[in-house]
């Protein structure tokens, strides 16, 4: 059927605007599609990548358990390398730390526990392993740098350890007022319940005052 003058005129518009917009059209199109696949690889990278880590970690936790601790190290350490991105990277780097620490060590257990801090996207797990940093950093008789550690504020399920550790660290620094306060904070924070308190309470009788 024949077109109208109206309709003729409407055709040949469109095809003008598709002569001159079309590549652009076409082109827009294609990037759209590009950026939605590239989306769509990466997210299924990316929960290939995590379902890796979570397995690995768990290895690592069921290996620390059975004491077999080359196994353990082992694995940490691939998540470290492949996974320190990840949600696991930093509990990896604690465990590990943990591990050689135990082991006696403090080297090895010093640069996971570094790692920990530096990787740590929970910060939870960034103040455990703050504390586990100042603890070795206390037994190597580093005293200025496990209380720079604890300087900055700890959530209060970290709070009573940090306290007792920071006592520790000023009454070996002959410290003894701080060392005080630092204890009596201890035990405000730990609770009654805490297998700490009597430990603390006794650092804190010895000081006298």
């Amino acid at each position: 059927m024949a077109l109208d003058l109206e309709e003729q005129e409407q055709v040949d518009e469109a095809k003008a605007w598709w002569k001159q917009n079309g590549s652009k059209v076409i082109w827009g199109v294609t990037v759209f599609l590009l950026v939605v696949a590239g989306w769509r690889a990466w997210q299924t990278w990316t929960h290939t990548q995590a379902a890796e880590a979570s397995m690995l970690f768990d290895q690592s936790i069921q290996a620390a358990s059975m004491n077999d601790l080359k196994t353990a190290k082992a694995v940490t350490a691939q998540i470290m390398e492949k996974h320190a991105g990840s949600a696991y990277g930093a509990p990896a780097a604690w465990l590990a730390g943990r591990i050689n620490m135990e082991a006696g060590d403090s080297k090895s257990a010093r640069a996971q526990y570094e790692f920990a801090l530096d990787h740590a996207r929970d910060d939870g797990v960034k103040q455990l392993a703050r504390l586990r940093l100042a603890t070795l950093l206390f037994e190597e008789k580093d005293l200025p740098g496990a209380l720079k550690l604890l300087e900055d504020a700890f959530d209060p399920a970290f709070q009573g350890l940090a306290e007792q550790l920071k006592g520790d660290v000023l009454a070996a620094q002959g410290k003894d007022a701080e060392a005080r306060t630092a204890y009596k904070l201890a035990l405000e924070k730990l609770g009654d319940t805490s297998s700490l308190k009597p430990l603390v309470e006794i650092r804190l009788d010895s000081l006298g005052g």
